[in-house]
């Protein structure tokens, strides 16, 4: 194999980032919006003190 080689998914990814400059803020921004979060710990132990315990045989009526 070429030392020079590029698979076609990686062409495709450098010109699709040369056409869309912004792409990689834009992946920063849906990151951050949805998985770079501060947990509030006190809310957290609240749901984790309401969960409620499932039964063993969720379809069956007693």
């Amino acid at each position: 194999m070429a030392k020079n080689y590029e698979s076609e998914i990686t062409q495709f990814l450098k010109e699709y980032k040369r056409e869309h400059p912004d792409t990689e803020q834009r992946q920063r921004e849906g990151r951050a919006r949805l998985w770079d979060r501060q947990l509030d710990s006190e809310l957290l132990e609240n749901y984790r003190a309401a969960k409620v315990p499932q039964a063993p045989y969720v379809y069956q009526t007693k």
